[in-house]
């Protein structure tokens, strides 16, 4: 059985942090992104995944090329020359896909605890061309809402960020396809959802599963904070032993072993801590993750944010309010960042008091 996953993009939304690195290779709950779904589906015996990647294909290649020894499984890149949409990159890649299987499709950035043999279940008793994994939104009129007969769970029609009720159960973009929906895909750049799913359904061909428990989007900054908070108390309610205890921490908090903790730090609730970072004595940290090689000196106090990769941030600083740093960002003593998106390798020695942008 084999899998594609959708890697295209530049990762816009969640910059800087894509300035240094591709969106899947960034660590999500001390993980690259890419790595959670490609263990997802080795866990339930996919041999194969196919990335289509369009953007510093080579650094991927380095990265998979590590990964694919350690897994046991083959790991092979489908180069897009210009974008190709969601469906587009099936078809680039339908040498590789077509062999009789049906194959799993996946966004990068979705994390979830991936139901996929509950899928490849679902996909072999109904017998259709697809089954779509469908999450519950909060906000339908954000997503691409899905309508279903509850009884067969046949899809019936699409509606596109509904301005309107018309239900709530959203696209959650992972996908079992028959390798016969490759036949209904031209090689141009073309979309998923708004034109192969639709058709499918209007013939009747594809099936909705319903996803429990906790999804998010992770592809831009506050989202991506969001699902890392579902998927720490996930960890918890699996009791992984991997989450952190002791009187430092209060909460869901994730701490890579090789980082150093200084004392008299209070870190939690849903704090990610990354490889080789630094906190000194004195720290407050909540709902936070700090990427690998990070130093964080004595008294400061960081909260909803995101810290990249090597930054270091002095004493009694505050960082609050959604606030990214990209790669190697230092922050002086005694400063206040507020909602700061700082690009890599900058200097901040005057406070940030409005949110902005630090080019």
């Amino acid at each position: 059985m084999k899998a594609l996953i959708l890697v295209g993009g530049y990762g816009t939304r969640l910059r800087p942090l894509t300035l240094s690195y591709p969106k899947p290779l960034v660590e999500f709950c001390n993980k690259p992104m890419v790595l959670h779904q490609i263990e997802a589906l080795a866990a339930v015996s996919v041999t194969e995944v196919i990335l289509a990647v369009g953007y510093r294909p080579q650094v991927m290649d380095d990265f998979l090329q590590q990964q694919q020894k350690k897994l046991g499984i083959k790991i092979t890149v489908s180069r897009e020359e210009e974008p190709m949409g969601t469906a587009g990159p099936l078809k680039l890649a339908q040498p590789l896909l077509d062999d009789g299987e049906p194959f799993f499709v996946l966004n990068s950035d979705v994390t979830c605890r991936f139901p996929l043999a509950d899928m490849i279940a679902a996909h072999k008793k109904h017998g259709g061309m697809g089954t779509i994994l469908l999450t519950k939104a909060d906000e339908p009129s954000k997503f691409g809402i899905v309508l279903y007969d509850a009884a067969s769970m046949r899809v019936s029609a699409f509606r596109e960020k509904p301005t309107e009720w018309v239900g709530n159960m959203a696209n959650a973009g992972v996908y079992l396809l028959s390798p016969s929906v490759l036949q209904r895909i031209e090689m141009r750049p073309t979309s998923i959802e708004r034109e192969v799913f639709p058709a499918l359904a209007a013939d009747g061909l594809l099936y909705a599963h319903e996803l429990t428990g906790h999804w998010a989007d992770v592809g831009q900054p506050k989202d991506y904070l969001i699902g890392m908070c579902m998927h720490l108390q996930a960890m918890r309610l699996e009791n992984d032993a991997q989450l952190a205890t002791g009187p430092t921490f209060i909460g869901n908090v994730l701490v890579d072993p090789s980082a150093r903790i200084g004392s008299g730090c209070r870190i939690g609730p849903d704090v990610v801590i990354g490889a080789n970072c630094v906190i000194e004595h004195g720290v407050r940290l909540k709902r936070s993750t700090l990427l690998p090689g990070c130093h964080v000196k004595s008294h400061t106090w960081i909260a909803s944010s995101i810290i990249g990769w090597g930054c270091i941030i002095g004493s009694w600083v505050r960082i609050e309010n959604t606030s990214v740093l990209g790669e190697d960002v230092v922050v002086h003593d005694e400063v206040l960042v507020n909602g700061g998106i700082v690009l890599p390798h900058k200097s901040v020695s005057e406070p940030i008091l409005q949110p902005t942008v630090v080019l």
